[in-house]
C-alpha cells in the first residue's frame, strides 16, 4: 500500500510514463494497480522482457504468473509502465523500460532541406542534449559511401575488381621508436579475394574500403566528403575509410540526401515560417527557392543548395546502397516493400550503431550508442541496434508517400557483365548481371570462362584494381 500511495501524485494521461504494481494475471493480461485504479498490460506485447532470477519468496509467492525461479513478470514486482487508453474502466498500459544507452533520428525531405522528424534522445526531462544535432560519434562503415562516390569520380565502376587480401602498416611511434602494426580486417574476419565494388558496399567490406581510399588517395577523399557536407575536418589517413571521424547524426544524414536528390547538398532547414499571435507571417523560407538565403534573424539564414556531384554519380551511389538493403547489411528495410537504399554503420568497438538510409521522397537516420561511450554489447551492429528504430519509424513516414523508383538519369548505361570478373558478357548469356555505368565507363573487354591468372592477381595487389 505504501508502494501504491507513492504513484498517486501525478494525474495520469495518455502517453505517461509512470510505476505500477504487478497484482496478477488473466488470461493474456498482466493485471496491474497504479495508486486505487487497475490497469493489465498484454503478455503478447510484453515479450521482450528478459526472464528475471527470482529469490524472494516474499516478492514471488506460489502461484506466481510463470515458472516461480525464473519469471518475466513477477507478482509484486514495481514496473514502468506507458498509459496507452484511460477510456476504460481498466487502465490498458504498456510495458516501458528506460534504456541505458541513449539513441537519435533525424528524417529529412532531401529536395527542400526541411526537417521532417526529430528525436535526440529517450527523455527531454531527463537530459535536453539533442544527441540529433550536438552528438558527434564515430560513424563506421557509414562512412563508406562517401569514400565509394569519390572512387567512382576517380574512374571505379560498379564492376571494379579489388581484391580482399590481407593489410598490414606499419607505424614508427618517434617517442618511443616502436614500430606498430596495423592489419586491417573484415568483420567477418576473413578475406575474399576479388571482390565487386558494388559487392564490397553491399557486405561493407574493411579492407576493401581501404585499398579503394589509399588508390583514390586521402586528401582527395576527405576534400569529397567535406563538399558532400561533413564539416568536421576527417582525420587523414587511411582510417578514414573505416570512419574515424566523429560526425552529427544530421551531418551525416545530410550527405546522403546528396545521393538522394541526384547530386544537390541542400542545407537543412529548422524553421520555414514563424508568424505572429495574428497570424502574420514575419519571417518566410520558400523550399522551392533558397537562392537569396537572407533573413532578419540569424536562425534563419543558410546556404543555397548547390550542386556538388554529377546526377550520373548520385544515381550509381544510390543504385549501388540499393544492393545493400537487397543483399547486405541493410537487409531489414526490406520490410518497406519498396524501394529504397541505405547502409548500416558499426565501429570496431561497437560503441556507435547506424542505419542511415532513404526513400525518393525521405532521407532518415538512426543512431544508438552510450552517452559515455561504451560497447553496446556483443553482435550490436547497426543493423542489429539501430536499422528497427528506422524501420519503425519509415513504415508510419512511407504511408503519405506513393511509391516511386529513383530516377535513372538518362545518360546511365545498363551493360552485361559476368560477376566474376566484372567484364563484359553477351546479352543472353546465363551468367550476365545487368550493371549500371556512368556514360563511356562500361568494359570493354569480352569475359571468358578462365579464371583470373597468377599475373592478374598480382596485378590486383599491386594495383588494386583489374
Amino acid at each position: 500500500l505504501n508502494q501504491q500511495e507513492q504513484f498517486t501524485t501525478d494525474p495520469l494521461t495518455t502517453d505517461s510514463y509512470t510505476q505500477a504494481i504487478i497484482v496478477g494475471q488473466k488470461g493474456d493480461q498482466i493485471l496491474c494497480r497504479i495508486g486505487a485504479r487497475d490497469g493489465s498490460i498484454s503478455i503478447k506485447e510484453s515479450k521482450w522482457a528478459a526472464p528475471i532470477e527470482v529469490t524472494d519468496t516474499d516478492v514471488a509467492p506460489s502461484g506466481n504468473i510463470e515458472d516461480e525461479k525464473q519469471t518475466r513478470f513477477p507478482l509484486g514486482s514495481v514496473i514502468e509502465v506507458k498509459v496507452l487508453n484511460l477510456e476504460s474502466e481498466s487502465i490498458k498500459l504498456g510495458l516501458e523500460q528506460a534504456p541505458l544507452a541513449q539513441g537519435a533520428l533525424v528524417a529529412v525531405d532531401p529536395f527542400s532541406g526541411q526537417i521532417k522528424a526529430m528525436v535526440g534522445g529517450y527523455d527531454f526531462k531527463e537530459s535536453q542534449f539533442n544527441r540529433a544535432i550536438q552528438a558527434k560519434r564515430l560513424p563506421g562503415s557509414a562512412i563508406k559511401p562517401l569514400i565509394y562516390a569519390a572512387a567512382l569520380d576517380r574512374g571505379y565502376t560498379p564492376a571494379t575488381i579489388i581484391l580482399d587480401t590481407p593489410l598490414i602498416y606499419e607505424n614508427l611511434e618517434i617517442e618511443t621508436g616502436k614500430v606498430e602494426e596495423w592489419k586491417p580486417k573484415n568483420y567477418e574476419q576473413k578475406f575474399y579475394g576479388p571482390t565487386r565494388f558494388r559487392f564490397a558496399l553491399a557486405h561493407s567490406r574493411n579492407v576493401v574500403t581501404i585499398k579503394i581510399l589509399e588508390d583514390i588517395g586521402v586528401n582527395y577523399a576527405a576534400n569529397y566528403v567535406k563538399k558532400l557536407g561533413l564539416e568536421t575536418p576527417q582525420q587523414r589517413d587511411l582510417s578514414m575509410a573505416l570512419g574515424s571521424t566523429a560526425v552529427t547524426p544530421l551531418e551525416i544524414l545530410t550527405a546522403y540526401t546528396v545521393f538522394a536528390n541526384g547530386g544537390i547538398l541542400v542545407p537543412p532547414t529548422y524553421i520555414t515560417r514563424i508568424r505572429d499571435r495574428n497570424g502574420r507571417i514575419l519571417e518566410s523560407i520558400d523550399p522551392a527557392d533558397f537562392s537569396n538565403g537572407m533573413a532578419a534573424d540569424q536562425r534563419l539564414i543558410r546556404k543555397p543548395p548547390r550542386r556538388v556531384i554529377s546526377p550520373e554519380t548520385a544515381y550509381l551511389t544510390t543504385n549501388i546502397l540499393e544492393s545493400v538493403v537487397r543483399e547486405g547489411t541493410g537487409w531489414r528495410a526490406k520490410a518497406l516493400k519498396r524501394p529504397s537504399a541505405g547502409k548500416t554503420g558499426t565501429t570496431n568497438d561497437l560503441k556507435d550503431a547506424w542505419y542511415i538510409g532513404f526513400i525518393p521522397q525521405l532521407a532518415c537516420v538512426s543512431w544508438v550508442g552510450y552517452d559515455q561511450e561504451r560497447p553496446l554489447g556483443k553482435n550490436e551492429t547497426g543493423s542489429r541496434a539501430a536499422a528497427p528504430a528506422w524501420v519503425n519509424f519509415m513504415q508510419e513516414a512511407e504511408k503519405q508517400f506513393p511509391v516511386k523508383n529513383f530516377r535513372i538519369p538518362d545518360t546511365i548505361e545498363f551493360h552485361p557483365i559476368d560477376k566474376k570478373n566484372g567484364l563484359l558478357l553477351a546479352e543472353d548469356s546465363e551468367k550476365a548481371y545487368f550493371e549500371v555505368f556512368a556514360p563511356g565507363t562500361a568494359p570493354t573487354k569480352m569475359s571468358g570462362d578462365k579464371q583470373l591468372k597468377a599475373k592478374d592477381f598480382f596485378r590486383l595487389d599491386m594495383e588494386g584494381t583489374l
